[in-house]
């Protein structure tokens, strides 16, 4: 009896083992995308934009996901992340709407751009980047045009951008993320549009 006593305990703890080493839930990975519309016709623009760097509150400046759930909540997902740096998604997702916006400049993110000396650098500092799932997204900017000679800063912006989600699943949050910040780089190209 003491035998069967000990196996049957033994079963149970392999199996709680094997129950608790069960696969862990997934993580899912996100990016931005461009959603500017390709400008319809040449207008007087720079031949060369640098965008970057770009800033980001510490709160949102992470791997996951964050959304908030109350006025002083916000939660962080630790199974929806983002696929690269945020910051680096940001630069790039405006450099490239910028670029559709603005053709035929020459746009890209300063980083890649320091050999090519561009006319103008763009900073861009992201004051809020939230969100609340199924409702929309909100995006604050600061954002500052310095032209290449002696970095003069010629104009400067504020870009409050609020986005409805297309439904309440996380791709939706990004997508609107996406979309607001397109209406984010649409505000810088006509500050640079205004230079020429």
């Amino acid at each position: 009896m003491t035998r069967r006593l000990v196996a049957g305990i033994l079963s149970l703890f392999w199996l709680a083992i094997a129950s608790g080493c069960g696969r862990s839930p997934s993580t899912t990975f996100y990016t931005l995308t461009a959603q500017a519309p390709e400008a319809v016709s040449p207008a007087a623009v720079p031949h060369a934009v640098a965008v970057g760097p770009v800033t980001l509150p510490d709160l949102i400046d992470r791997p996951q996901l964050v959304i908030r759930v109350a006025a002083n909540r916000v939660d962080i997902l630790e199974e929806h992340r983002w696929a690269e740096p945020l910051k680096s998604q940001i630069s790039r997702l405006l450099a490239e709407d910028l670029a559709r916006l603005m053709r035929p400049a020459r746009v890209s993110v300063f980083d890649q751009n320091i050999s090519q000396d561009p006319e103008y650098r763009v900073l861009v500092d992201i004051q809020r980047f939230e969100s609340v799932p199924g409702e929309g997204v909100t995006i604050e900017a600061l954002w500052s045009v310095h032209r290449k000679s002696g970095n003069a800063v010629t104009r400067r912006g504020h870009s409050l951008i609020r986005q409805k989600t297309e439904g309440s699943s996380y791709d939706a949050l990004v997508a609107a993320y996406s979309r607001a910040l397109a209406e984010v780089s649409n505000d810088i190209a006509g500050a640079l549009r205004a230079e020429e």
